[in-house]
């Protein structure tokens, strides 16, 4: 590997693992009701997508998959001030997913997933995010199965993957 790659690399995986921390700092000083959006971005950075809302606020998407279990949605109303802030990887969130939801719905929900693989011998796309498990070692996952014909929702799932 050449060095300037090698260099990269290493940035890369620098700045993932420091991102948890950043977030430890960054997050408390956001406050509803206060905190501009251009404050947001020079702490957070530039969100990973921005939702349209209804209302005239946009949600702007933080995820930290695939290397985190964390995404937060921070709602910015239309006099650029934080609105509301949320981290969505949830069981109260899990619980609001429902048959026949379309992968817009879903993504609007959790965010960006960690993955997505489409099984063709089973009819199905499945999007999985990497969320807080019990016991913290281990890697859990939430998994969404949308079924190949129809787009919606087919059924969710959890796997763990044990560690040490």
């Amino acid at each position: 590997m050449k060095l300037s790659a090698w260099i990269g690399t290493a940035t890369a995986a620098i700045a993932t693992a420091l991102l948890p921390a950043c977030d430890m700092v960054n997050l408390p000083e956001i406050k509803p009701g206060i905190t501009t959006a251009s404050e947001v971005e020079s702490r957070m950075g530039k969100p990973g997508f921005e939702f349209q809302n209804d209302d005239g606020s946009v949600t702007w998407e933080y995820s930290r998959q695939p290397a985190g279990t964390t995404c937060y949605m921070i709602t910015i109303n239309s006099n650029q001030i934080v609105e509301k802030m949320d981290q969505v990887l949830t069981e109260a969130n899990y619980g609001k997913v429902r048959d026949g939801m379309s992968r817009d719905e879903i993504r609007r929900l959790f965010g960006k997933p960690a993955s997505k693989v489409v099984f063709d011998n089973l009819g199905e796309d499945i999007w999985e995010w990497r969320i807080e498990g019990t016991p913290p070692m281990d890697e859990t996952y939430f998994m969404v199965h949308f079924d190949l014909n129809s787009g919606g929702v087919k059924k969710t799932s959890k796997r763990v993957v044990q560690r040490g």
